[in-house]
């Protein structure tokens, strides 16, 4: 077991100590940005980030519209659900995740990725990070849905 101790700096952000190396929290979308795999594109701006972590605490709260989770999201694509994928940027190693982008292209899913994993966990409500996610349409988000599916449409460019 680690034991981990937190050290307030100041106001806004706080140390945590886990086996000796010192992780700073409330990280800025910049610096989770220096953290993010070669290919993570696109990447969501800071706005549309936001957007993302909205639509996906909505999601939570019915049951089958959020899928979470590599495995999870991989089997749901295969079967053909639709929606919109939210990838982390920050995956290690990032073989695990590579080919989630080509079959969202070949089914037509918009997708992003967004820079931080933990942050796409936090969304959710849960201490844990996730690598990928699938929100499916619901009527009670439909308008922060159908704003991000044209928002990722821009960004994804076909090759």
């Amino acid at each position: 077991m680690v034991k981990v101790k937190s050290e307030p700096i100041d106001q806004d952000a706080s140390v945590v100590s886990v086996a000796n190396v010192s992780v700073k929290e409330e990280d800025s979308y910049d610096d989770k940005l220096k953290y993010v795999n070669s290919i993570s594109q696109p990447m969501a701006s800071r706005k549309m980030a936001k957007k993302c972590y909205k639509l996906i605490k909505k999601a939570m709260k019915h049951k089958t519209f959020l899928r979470n989770g590599l495995k999870d999201v991989q089997t749901r694509l295969r079967k053909g659900e639709t929606g919109i994928c939210i990838f982390a940027g920050d995956v290690t190693p990032i073989d695990i995740m590579c080919h989630l982008p080509a079959v969202c292209e070949e089914k037509g899913i918009p997708y992003a990725y967004t820079p931080s994993r933990a942050d796409l966990g936090a969304a959710m409500g849960v201490k844990r990070g996730t690598v990928a996610l699938l929100v499916r349409e619901h009527q009670d988000y439909k308008d922060l849905y159908d704003e991000l599916k044209e928002d990722f449409s821009g960004l994804n460019v076909p090759v």
